[in-house]
């Protein structure tokens, strides 16, 4: 299937490295060696006043070292870290793998299943598509099924050290396949189930983490209230831990803001917890996963100032698996500069988290509390907007980078802006970055938008976004989205909504050679297109029509298509679509064996790209114009066209394309009689074809030495 966009990636650069692909439904696995890339190193930052522990943390030691038998390389460990919410898993299972990450020189990968949030829990797949690029692999190589893509992990561990943490896994079953196989990796979950399954089946070693003992929990306040001041009352501090519930995360808000009221001891700390449980205690259903907690976190919170107060209970309505400062304010309806002040003030307070740079995560029991001070605290009009604002942010950004990113691509009406602070991005490299850090919460967004019936986000979001998901390859998101996309539009009967949405699930199907699928979604995209007088969509679906015919060597039919689409274009002044459906109407030409008009054909459809700056089309279409130069035996007017090409895709990081053009070129030498010239073109292309994991590689090889052959001969 050709690699044609119906809009290109705005100049971007890089080189894939390591490239690997899934040879068949089988698993076979070809692993290539690219360009090297630096180990992932994606653990969080470590957590702050951790405590004790040492046992637990002797105990990992212990797995670790004792793994080597034999004097090679430590065997495979799988280790499980159990225990209720807020005992500190995630805390314990941090804290050792940064002081035991110098061990893995391979690199160490994390992932947050999200097992107990109020999102939806991450799959194996998904988790595993993450370890995939982490590693190297070119998102155009991973494969859609989750058992090939864990061959292929498999298969990039092996020989390596590598640390695997995986976070708040909700069942065995789940993780599984997240598992190294190989010699020296470790494998560290942490869940609050006892992941029974793990120790019977993969022998995991299990590590279960109690609340912490009198003593320790008294120790833990200590270290941030001060030692002298604990040491004045400890059977009050006693009362405070066990009001606390010994749990760390308890402890620690309880702690934290102690510390501000230096004048409070610790019998006036333990008699308002009292207090404070007594009077939640009357307002109480029935037990629930905050009730150890719930006081602690009541009193911590009521003494803060009303402006964070308000801020914690909103920061609980987003579903995402962390936020930034951006998402934040527009959440709390507020400037970045306010918003990063209160997100500080509640990280020094215990109740946020800073995971990483400017991104802040709420602990899932403190989201379940700020949820709940929310409902009790916020009309529901108010959270309905500050929700709004929140997902009208993540719809404005992303459309902010699709403008910069991809130039040619479909706008649409958005939302009113009402005062939230849009990115600007600079380029198109720290736009498609910020898609990649804000994926996993564009995907909550969407969710949340249908599930909460915001349904003209829940189709716009898609739509502006579907470039970005497009080309980083994620295939099965892209197909999601888009559905969600189209319910939503369908529940407002919004024209403009489902064809839109309709269109992309159009080339999605074309992509994934589900023809039929896909000729249906176009011939809907179209026929609500015409009704909106929309000529981008209308030309686009009619060129998608066009190529399923292509696909299926129905060449009459498909110029039919081309020329329609041509036509609208035109009319509607949409010159990019234009330039798509000249290439397209000369590559019938050429299929037909009309050589002189698929050679005119092309070269007007370049003239549009060139004209547009739009380099990367320009030289797609090189290949196809320099296809019937070459028939037409005009190769010295094909080889500075095909090297320029080369050079433009190599440019833009398009591997498979600069093969390509590599290939044409070496045909092009070849016919002007530099043999030479040829085989060197046509290795270079083999070799980029061998690291996709593409059979053309070996053809291209056997071709190359055997003019090499002849070469020594002549």
């Amino acid at each position: 299937m050709p690699s044609e966009k119906r809009f290109p990636s705005n100049g971007f650069e890089g080189d894939a490295g390591t490239v690997i692909q899934a040879q068949s439904v089988q698993g076979g696995i070809r692993v290539g060696g690219g360009r090297d890339l630096p180990p992932p190193r994606q653990l969080p930052l470590d957590v702050a006043g951790f405590i004790d522990r040492e046992a637990s943390l002797r105990a990992l030691d212990g797995l670790l070292t004792g793994s080597t038998t034999d004097g090679g390389p430590p065997a495979v460990v799988v280790s499980a870290v159990a225990g209720a919410p807020g005992v500190g898993k995630t805390a314990l299972a941090l804290r050792w793998a940064h002081r035991s990450r110098s061990r893995f020189p391979d690199g160490d990968l994390y992932v947050d299943m999200r097992g107990y949030g109020p999102g939806r829990q991450l799959t194996a797949g998904e988790a595993l598509d993450g370890f995939l690029r982490a590693l190297g692999a070119p998102p155009e190589a991973i494969p859609d099924e989750t058992g090939q893509r864990a061959s292929i992990y498999r298969t990039l561990l092996d020989g390596k050290r590598v640390l695997v943490v995986i976070d708040n896994a909700a069942a065995s079953s789940d993780i599984r396949e997240l598992l190294p196989a190989s010699r020296g990796c470790f494998a560290l979950i942490t869940g609050r189930s006892t992941l029974a399954g793990l120790v019977a089946r993969e022998g995991a070693a299990r590590v279960t983490l109690d609340v912490l003992s009198p003593e320790e929990s008294v120790a833990l306040l200590a270290t941030v209230i001060g030692a002298d001041r604990v040491a004045t009352d400890q059977a009050a501090a006693l009362r405070v831990a066990d009001l606390s519930g010994h749990l760390p995360l308890a402890l620690r808000v309880v702690a934290e803001h102690a510390a501000g009221r230096p004048e409070l001891s610790m019998a006036g700390l333990a008699g308002e917890l009292e207090d404070e449980r007594h009077r939640l205690d009357a307002l109480a259903a029935g037990e629930d996963e905050l009730s150890d907690v719930r006081a602690a976190f009541s009193w911590s919170y009521r003494a803060l100032p009303e402006q964070q107060r308000r801020a914690f209970r909103l920061l609980g309505l987003h579903t995402g698996p962390d936020i930034g400062i951006g998402a934040a304010a527009a959440l709390i309806g507020t400037g970045r500069a306010a918003a990063g002040r209160l997100l500080r003030a509640l990280t020094a307070a215990h109740l946020l988290r800073e995971t990483s740079n400017d991104r802040f995560q709420l602990h899932d029991l403190l989201r379940a509390y700020a949820r709940e001070r929310a409902a009790a605290g916020d009309p529901q009009g108010e959270r309905t907007r500050a929700v709004r604002r929140m997902l009208a942010w993540y719809l404005l950004a992303a459309d902010a980078g699709r403008r910069l990113v991809l130039p040619y691509s479909h706008s649409v009406p958005l939302v009113p802006p009402g005062g939230i602070d849009v990115p600007a991005f600079a380029t198109a490299e720290e736009a498609t970055r910020w898609f990649e850090q804000e994926r996993s919460n564009l995907l909550a967004a969407l969710r949340l938008a249908a599930d909460l019936g915001q349904y003209d986000i829940a189709w716009k979001l898609p739509v502006v976004a579907d470039g970005f998901f497009e080309l980083g390859s994620y295939w099965a998101d892209w197909e999601d989205v888009h559905r969600l996309g189209l319910r939503a539009a369908r529940e407002l009967a919004d024209a403009l909504g489902e064809a839109s949405n309709v269109l992309c699930l159009g080339d999605a199907g074309w992509r994934a050679g589900r023809y039929d699928e896909a000729l249906a979604d176009y011939r809907r995209a179209l026929l609500l297109a015409r009704e909106l007088g929309d000529g981008w969509l209308e030309g686009f679906a009619s060129r998608g029509i066009g190529l399923i015919h292509e696909e299926r060597h129905e060449i009459g039919d498909a110029t039919g298509h081309f020329r329609t689409a041509l036509r609208v274009f035109r009319d509607s002044g949409v010159r990019r679509g234009e330039g798509m459906a000249l290439l397209s109407l000369g590559r019938c030409a050429a299929e037909t064996g009309d050589r002189e008009e698929a050679v005119g054909l092309c070269e007007r459809a370049l003239a549009v790209f060139a004209e547009l700056g739009d380099e990367w089309s320009e030289a797609w279409g090189t290949l196809s114009l320099s296809s019937a130069l070459l028939a037409l035996e005009r190769a010295p007017d094909a080889e500075p066209r095909l090297r320029r090409a080369a050079g433009v895709f190599e440019r833009f990081g398009d591997r498979r394309s600069t093969a390509m053009a590599l290939t044409s070129h070496g045909e092009a030498l070849l016919a002007m009689d530099d043999p030479i010239g040829a085989a060197d073109r046509w290795r270079m292309a083999a070799t980029i074809y061998d690291e996709l994991g593409d059979d053309r590689a070996a053809g291209l090889q056997t071709q190359a030495a055997a003019l090499e052959r002849r070469g020594d001969d002549d």
